[in-house]
């Protein structure tokens, strides 16, 4: 088990109406992390509570003892047809790849997402290794904003490798880098924590 901060209570599954009640202090949370305006949660609402319907939806929160929400990971199984696997498809096949394997059959890390005051800690893997935690599918598939970042950090450490870089998302101007990893992860180590 990883450490936490002192400030943190607790790491737990929501039921999908217990996700729902803390979806806007999620989008807060999100909004920071991405440094996106303040209007994206409007943009992002109905679309949060879409994922939770898709096949294999599942999420782990981190609470401090008044139930306050310190952290969140979210994602389901990755399937053709769902915008995010069809623009990664399109980014392989332009760099002119013709292996798509990673796509074939995978867990979408969709969100993942701290409060700038409890990073560093070892919340973001703590968070991130529960939520993977009995997986069904043999590889994870996130994406992450190219540069350093703590999260960049934490997925490499944890043996994320490059699937995509440099790839431009419809509606953000900054690239992205797709990451993928087989599953199940390695056991923790003692080793001071990003994220």
């Amino acid at each position: 088990m990883t450490a936490m901060s002192s400030k943190c209570a607790r790491v737990t599954q929501l039921s999908p109406a217990e996700f729902r009640a803390h979806l806007p202090e999620a989008l807060t949370i999100y909004m920071n992390a991405m440094n996106y305006p303040q209007g994206t949660a409007e943009q992002r609402t109905p679309m949060w509570l879409a994922h939770m319907l898709r096949d294999g939806w599942r999420n782990v929160v981190a609470l401090d003892s008044d139930d306050r929400l310190l952290g969140l990971a979210y994602g389901y199984r990755g399937l053709p047809g769902q915008w995010w696997h069809e623009q990664v498809r399109k980014g392989l096949n332009r760099t002119g790849t013709q292996d798509t394997t990673w796509l074939d059959d995978y867990f979408e890390l969709t969100e993942l997402h701290v409060r700038p005051e409890c990073q560093g800690g070892g919340l973001g893997e703590r968070l991130l290794r529960d939520l993977l935690a009995g997986v069904e599918q043999p590889r994870v598939l996130l994406s992450t904003p190219e540069g350093p970042s703590k999260a960049w950090r934490l997925y490499r450490r944890l043996g994320f490798e490059d699937v995509l870089r440099d790839y431009n998302f419809a509606g953000d101007p900054r690239p992205f880098a797709i990451l993928g990893r087989r599953l199940p992860l390695d056991p923790p180590n003692d080793v001071p924590r990003d994220g």
